[in-house]
C-alpha cells in the first residue's frame, strides 16, 4: 500500500484557484497510477482526474475538463490538482489515492487512499 498526504484544500471565492497536493510514501512511486476524488456532504466520493504512473495520459470528469490539471512529478513522489474557474460545486472534500492498474476511474480500483483535504468555494 501507499501512504498518501494531501494538503493544499481551503477557502476560495469563486473563480478564483487552488492547487492540491498529494505526498506518497512508497518505494517506486512510479510503479501507481494516482487519482483525485471528491465527496460533498450527502454525496456519493466521485473521480475528479486520473493519470498514469508516467503521467503522459490523464482523464477528466466532465465537470471539470478544461478548469482542473491533474499532473505529477515522480522524481518527488507527488501528484498535484489544480483548480482553477472554481464554482460552488466544487466544494467537497477532495481525495488523492493510488492503484496499480494502468489508469482508473472507478473508486474500487484504487487501494490506497489519504485523508482527504477540504476545499470550499464561496459564491
Amino acid at each position: 500500500q501507499v501512504q498518501l498526504v494531501e494538503s493544499g484544500g481551503g477557502l476560495v471565492q469563486a473563480g478564483g484557484s487552488l492547487r492540491l497536493s498529494c505526498a506518497a510514501s512508497v518505494r517506486i512511486f512510479n510503479n501507481y497510477a494516482m487519482g483525485w476524488f471528491r465527496q460533498a456532504p450527502g454525496k456519493e466520493r466521485e473521480v475528479v482526474a486520473a493519470i498514469t504512473r508516467s503521467g503522459g495520459n490523464t482523464n477528466y470528469a466532465d465537470s471539470v475538463k478544461g478548469r482542473f490539471t491533474i499532473s505529477r512529478d515522480n522524481a518527488k513522489n507527488m501528484v498535484y490538482l489544480q483548480m482553477n474557474s472554481l464554482k460552488p460545486e466544487d466544494t467537497a472534500v477532495y481525495y488523492c489515492a493510488a492503484t496499480p492498474l494502468y489508469l482508473a476511474t472507478r473508486l474500487t480500483d484504487y487501494d490506497s487512499w489519504g485523508q482527504g483535504t477540504q476545499v470550499t468555494v464561496s459564491s
